[in-house]
């Protein structure tokens, strides 16, 4: 009987070199879909499941998936790779839960189809291109929202009129300090400050009937509400140091924000 030909060493360690770098690649395009859910909304626990499944997926022998509101860590291992680790450093939060239901429906079809780094990449790339609503319709958005709540809690018709003006200013503001990129304390600040400045200007002049009426629909375009939801889910589902991390970024945006209507309320 002829014995078999052992490999060469060379060219096992050439496949395990390809097999790393394929890992690596799979793992990266794995870490950019978790911070887009991160960024679009997401909770933490969903993140971590999402990149768990996907690695799991690629033939991953266990997944190991730390994060937080800023942070990912991601280690992978199999016999075929060994183990592969990479962070990610997540910053800049803008909540947009339609592509977040696209980039969960993306991670089943990975896991589904198993699909590879190239062509998650491609897809993710179609996801950011994803239309937004247009700029004019997000100025409309907040002037009715702003009116909304004005005669919800009790604001004249002439409250409401003068609130939803005062929502058209501050999403002109928002989008100016979004490209300007600036800090969302910083952000909070200033369109609260605003807002509660051009409410007092409105009853000087006759626009309006109430300053409190008038804040409080603008308020409501400010306050951390879907923040605040997914702190208390993490937590509740376990995930502890994010959920408080969470909680207490959305506490001091409010109190940011509350701070800002009663600077604007001592200056009148």
């Amino acid at each position: 009987m002829q014995n078999a030909v052992p490999q060469p060493a060379e060219n096992t360690s050439l496949e395990r070199f390809e097999e790393i770098g394929r890992a690596n690649e799979f793992l990266y395009q794995a870490l950019e879909l978790g911070q887009y859910m991160l960024q679009c909304g997401g909770e933490v626990s969903r993140v971590e499941d999402s990149i768990r499944r996907i690695c799991l997926s690629f033939g991953a022998e266990r997944a190991d998936v730390f994060t937080i509101t800023s942070s990912i860590v991601v280690t992978i291992y199999a016999q075929r790779f060994g183990a592969v680790t990479q962070t990610r450093r997540v910053t800049g939060m803008q909540y947009d839960l339609h592509r977040l239901e696209l980039l969960n429906t993306l991670s089943r079809r990975v896991c589904a189809e198993h699909l590879t780094a190239p062509e998650m990449a491609r897809a993710l790339e179609a996801i950011r291109a994803t239309p937004q609503y247009s700029f004019p319709i997000q100025v409309l958005t907040y002037a009715l929202i702003s009116s909304s709540f004005a005669l919800f809690f009790g604001g004249s018709a002439m409250d409401a009129v003068a609130s939803g003006i005062i929502g058209v200013g501050l999403k002109f503001l928002d989008r100016f300090i979004r490209a300007a990129d600036a800090n969302a304390f910083l952000s909070a600040l200033l369109c609260s400050l605003l807002g509660g400045l051009l409410a007092g200007l409105a009853v000087t002049v006759g626009l309006g009937d109430s300053v409190d009426m008038i804040s409080i629909g603008n308020i409501m375009l400010l306050i951390p509400g879907i923040a605040m939801t997914n702190s208390l889910r993490d937590m509740f589902s376990g995930n502890t140091i994010s959920g408080m991390m969470r909680f207490i970024e959305a506490l001091l945006q409010a109190m940011v924000i509350a701070f800002g209507f009663a600077l604007a309320g001592a200056l009148f």
